[in-house]
């Protein structure tokens, strides 16, 4: 687990190890620090380590999503804005742990459409350029991730600090994915010529007949091992493919184009975990419409709308997963609707 960084001797007082400042010769320092549940102040402090150290990969993580909340004037006045209002680069890292695994409404949801909505990028263009990637990542005011996989947050941390220019990068870190066994990651992953992927395209049974396929779910995070499961369970890994967002915003519009163009006949769904209300549906829907023109919808599947940003009951948790895995793998659910 990513929180155990320093071991402790437990015969010698005060004798510690470090691992990861034991990785390789030469390598850059390696520090952890634990602080105060002062989430405004201590992230104030690690936002002007990072503007002076432009070089040192700053990270910061709450202790839940959640509590990034007490922090938001930094998030608002400096870390979304910083680049527009003084034309200075930041690239600190925010690890926001989240995920609806039934813990209660302060332990769930890093609120990720906050981010989502100050983010820059425009949902009605779509600019086709040879460099369009890395365009997008230079004029974007953040950074928006999701990772389901090790070895892409590998990859996300250090296209952080190879990049040449800094922006801020806000992850959503897995949570129960540190202990599912699904997500895990071989180190052939990780290598040289190995990168990034904004996008996991389908890649089983579905991708290879895709004239049979009859619906494309497009998700982002764990929920994703929740919907591979359930497809297996119901025997429906030819007709449904299941495509993960790995990088929020920027949008990647290049690359769900291409998989958007493998279906041209397959009903287009968006499934979150998160409620109606928050989560990502509001800041994709108008981007995967302007990718397809305004031809094809873009079908919600997920929670109600909600006042909590997730249920205190385990109970009501679960009955909720259930409803809308059921309606994400009806393929009549959405017929005859326009």
């Amino acid at each position: 687990s990513h929180r155990h960084h320093v071991l402790h001797d437990q015969e010698v007082d005060k004798r510690t190890c470090v691992p990861m400042n034991h990785l390789w010769e030469q390598q850059a320092p390696y520090t952890v620090c634990n602080s105060s549940l002062s989430e405004y102040g201590v992230l104030g402090f690690e936002l002007g380590f990072a503007m002076a150290s432009p070089n040192a990969l700053v990270c910061w993580e709450a202790q839940f999503g959640d509590f990034h909340n007490t922090a938001q004037c930094i998030i608002d006045q400096f870390i979304s804005s910083g680049q527009a209002k003084w034309v200075r680069h930041n690239g600190i890292v925010l690890l926001l742990p989240h995920g609806m695994e039934g813990m209660g409404p302060e332990h769930s949801s890093a609120r990720p459409e906050r981010f989502l909505q100050m983010s820059n990028d425009d949902s009605d263009a779509y600019p086709f350029s040879e460099q369009f990637e890395v365009s997008q990542l230079y004029e974007c005011n953040w950074i928006v991730v999701n990772c389901s996989t090790p070895a892409n947050y590998f990859h996300v941390l250090r296209r952080q600090i190879l990049l040449p220019f800094r922006k801020p990068l806000i992850i959503l870190t897995p949570k129960s994915l540190l202990r599912h066994p699904e997500a895990k990651s071989s180190f052939d992953e990780m290598v040289s010529g190995t990168t990034f992927q904004r996008v996991i395209p389908e890649n089983g049974l579905a991708a290879h007949a895709s004239h049979e396929v009859k619906r494309v779910i497009f998700c982002t995070g764990k929920v994703y091992y929740d919907l591979v499961k359930e497809r297996k369970n119901q025997d429906l890994e030819k007709q449904v493919a299941i495509t993960r967002l790995e990088q929020i915003s920027p949008f990647p519009f290049d690359l769900l184009r291409e998989e958007l163009d493998k279906y041209p006949c397959a009903d287009l769904v968006w499934c979150q975990e998160e409620h109606k209300n928050s989560g990502y549906y509001d800041y994709v829907k108008p981007r995967f419409r302007t990718i397809v023109n305004h031809i094809r919808p873009i079908w919600y599947v997920g929670r109600e709308p909600a006042a909590a940003a997730a249920t205190g009951n385990k109970n009501m948790h679960l009955v909720s997963l259930r409803r809308f895995l059921d309606t994400a793998f009806n393929l009549e659910a959405f017929e005859g609707k326009t």
